[in-house]
C-alpha cells in the first residue's frame, strides 16, 4: 500500500494545503496529515484545534489519517513505517528551503524520499502565516480558507 506523509503546522489549514492533500490522495492509498506541535512557532490554534480543522476539510475522502508529532519528521516516518514526504512548493525560495530539508532527511535516513507538488492556480502566494496576519488586522481571507477555518479565525480575532 503506497502512503505519504504531509507534515506541517497547518496553522491554519488553507485551500493550498487542501489542494495538495486532494491531489496526493489520488496518487497514494493513504495520506498521513502530520500536524506538528511546533511550540516554537507559537501557533494561533492549539494542536487539537488544528487537527480538527484538518479533519473537517476532508470529511468523506477515504485514505486520509491524522497524526500529531513533535521532533524530527524522519522519526515520525520510522514510527509510521512510511518514508515518503509530501511538500508544497510555492516559489523558488520555498524550493531552496525544501530541497535542503529533503537532502538532510535523506542524509539522516537514505530510505526517505520527498515529493514536491506545486499548489493550484491562484494559491501560490498564500501561506498560513500571511493569512493569520491579514485576518488579525481585519482583512478578508475568505477566499483562501474553507468556511469552517474562516469561522475559527474570526473566533480567534473576535469577529463574527
Amino acid at each position: 500500500m503506497a502512503a505519504i506523509i504531509y507534515p506541517g503546522t497547518f496553522d491554519p489549514i488553507t485551500h493550498g494545503h487542501v489542494d495538495l492533500v486532494e491531489r496526493a490522495s489520488r496518487l497514494f492509498d493513504r495520506v498521513y496529515i502530520a500536524v506538528a506541535q511546533s511550540d516554537k512557532k507559537m501557533p494561533l490554534f492549539n494542536l487539537e484545534e488544528r487537527i480538527d480543522l484538518c479533519k473537517k476539510c476532508f470529511d468523506g475522502i477515504g485514505g486520509i489519517e491524522y497524526v500529531s508529532f513533535s521532533g524530527l519528521t524522519i522519526d515520525l516516518a520510522k514510527r509510521l513505517e512510511c518514508y515518503t514526504f509530501l511538500r508544497g512548493v510555492r516559489a523558488v525560495a520555498d524550493y531552496e528551503y525544501e530541497l535542503q530539508l529533503a537532502r538532510m532527511n535523506r542524509a539522516m535516513n537514505p530510505e526517505v524520499e520527498t515529493l514536491f507538488l506545486t499548489p493550484g492556480e491562484g494559491l501560490s502566494y498564500v501561506s498560513s502565516s500571511l493569512l493569520r496576519e491579514v485576518a488579525s488586522m481585519g482583512g478578508d481571507v475568505s477566499r483562501f480558507v474553507p468556511p469552517h477555518v474562516l469561522d475559527a479565525l474570526n473566533g480567534k480575532f473576535g469577529k463574527g
